[in-house]
């Protein structure tokens, strides 16, 4: 089952007068599996912020359809079941964290004590019970950015949609907000993620989609998106002998990268095969063999950089 369905969803701004356009999405096809963590991922302008919008009723597409939890996103309703945390958000400055809480609480149909209890238990999970009652106003960006998740969690939401949910968090808060999203996964929970900490991505996102203006450009789990195929790192024993790694570098496409360790490409798994059945025939001991990657950021900047550039020719 997929949390949320977007099939061939395109949305173009006007100007006043008709005479500007700018096409946001463009026929945008998406699905996103019910207890996953979902990375959204792109350059400015890409039209995350739009698609989401979308999603959440707060702008309506051009064309297409887009369902939520299997209902389609017009409906009212939906929004009992739905977190969200957008980018930059405010709460007043005059409330308290725990009164902040309190009324995004009652708005979401919660009241008296099963309200409270949920304030203080979110609280906890986010690591702010201290400041319940410290005034809003004197809040760190990282304390706000804590206050957010629980406010997006406050109705026990199916679906959780988080913007930027860990910017001016320092790394100990990131790991935690990490572990909540962990946690989130495990009891079912969809989260939708957009960030420009690609590195926060990669450790928690099962799949990532990357948009550029407004045309989704991949999709996939983040292993299939930043394995090397076909290159390989090899760790030996001992160096191997200059006359032996001659003869198998003519034979082989092997590189030695430092005194023990070697790189190889090999067309496909039988290739590979044949090398290791070589170098063990050659009593050569290998202490590890690893499938390179990039980075998560590194695939995605390469992938952005190879579309900008099909798009100027």
């Amino acid at each position: 089952m997929n949390a949320i369905e977007v099939t061939n969803i395109s949305k173009t701004y006007t100007s006043f007068f008709r005479k500007h356009k700018v096409n946001a999405l463009i026929n945008l096809d998406l699905a996103v599996p019910a207890g996953s963590i979902f990375g959204l991922l792109g350059p400015n302008g890409a039209g995350k912020t739009t698609l989401i919008k979308i999603l959440l009723s707060i702008c309506f597409q051009t064309s297409g359809t887009a369902k939520i939890l299997n209902e389609n996103t017009g409906n009212y309703k939906l929004k009992y079941r739905i977190g969200y945390l957008p980018e930059n958000h405010k709460f007043p400055s005059y409330l308290s964290g725990g009164e902040a809480l309190k009324y995004f609480g009652k708005l979401s149909g919660l009241d008296g004590l099963r309200l409270d209890k949920k304030i203080d238990e979110l609280l906890e999970l986010v690591k702010m019970s201290q400041w319940k009652n410290l005034k809003v106003k004197a809040y760190s960006k990282g304390m706000m950015q804590r206050l957010g998740i629980a406010q997006a969690l406050i109705n026990d939401p199916e679906l959780i949609f988080l913007d930027e949910p860990t910017d001016g968090v320092d790394p100990i808060g990131r790991k935690e907000i990490r572990d909540i999203l962990l946690n989130l996964k495990t009891k079912n929970k969809t989260v939708f993620l957009n960030s420009h900490l690609l590195s926060e991505v990669e450790m928690v996102s099962d799949r990532v989609a990357i948009l550029n203006k407004g045309k989704l450009i991949r999709e996939g789990t983040v292993k299939e998106l930043t394995e090397k195929k076909h290159e390989y790192l090899f760790e030996f024993e001992n160096k191997i002998d200059d006359e032996i790694f001659f003869n198998l570098a003519t034979q082989f496409n092997l590189a030695q990268i430092r005194d023990e360790c070697y790189t190889a490409l090999v067309i496909d798994s039988a290739e590979l095969n044949k090398l290791i059945d070589t170098l063990r025939a050659k009593n050569l001991f290998i202490k590890e063999i690893i499938q390179k990657k990039s980075s998560l950021e590194e695939m995605f900047i390469s992938i952005i950089n190879e579309a900008e550039k099909k798009n100027n020719l």
